[in-house]
């Protein structure tokens, strides 16, 4: 199967050839996993991997999925920009019990003020876990996220 990749944001105007259609921004989604969450860290991409979870400038992070829970205690899930010069510890998850597989929306018990908001406009941004109250064990799932469209939906010309 080939693979594919972009550097742009993907959208769609639904084949409206008028162009008057609000153009949807493509939902990702980018999967996580941390060997201790009682050793505050970067997240990586999976179990025995070593590649961080980097989202791009813009992602608004929409939810948090939790597929293979902790222990126990409770986590917190945020992100320290790839420059490392800004770090949020509960951007996405604050203080959550994340004993049980789950989904973390905002508005939701353990959300963080940062779900559906833009983390950073202008650095990708390195998601990070950490226990936040005797968290123990590993930890996996992953996050769905999109990035903000800079045209507001209106097609280019």
């Amino acid at each position: 199967m080939p693979l594919s990749t972009t550097q742009s944001i993907w959208r769609s105007g639904g084949g409206d050839t008028t162009r008057q259609a609000y153009c949807g921004t493509g939902v990702m989604v980018a999967q996580f996993y941390d060997a201790n969450v009682a050793t505050a860290g970067n997240a990586v991409v999976a179990s025995s991997q070593t590649a961080q979870v980097i989202l791009p400038a813009n992602a608004v992070v929409m939810s948090v999925t939790i597929t293979s829970p902790i222990t126990s205690g409770s986590i917190n899930v945020g992100y320290t920009t790839i420059t490392g010069g800004i770090s949020n510890t509960s951007f996405y998850v604050n203080s959550s019990a994340a004993t049980t597989n789950r989904v973390i929306v905002p508005g939701g018990l353990g959300n963080g003020a940062g779900l559906g908001t833009v983390a950073n406009a202008s650095v990708n941004t390195v998601l990070t876990i950490e226990s936040s109250s005797s968290g123990v064990g590993s930890v996996g799932g992953f996050v769905t996220y999109y990035v903000t469209d800079y045209l507001f939906g209106q097609q280019n010309v």
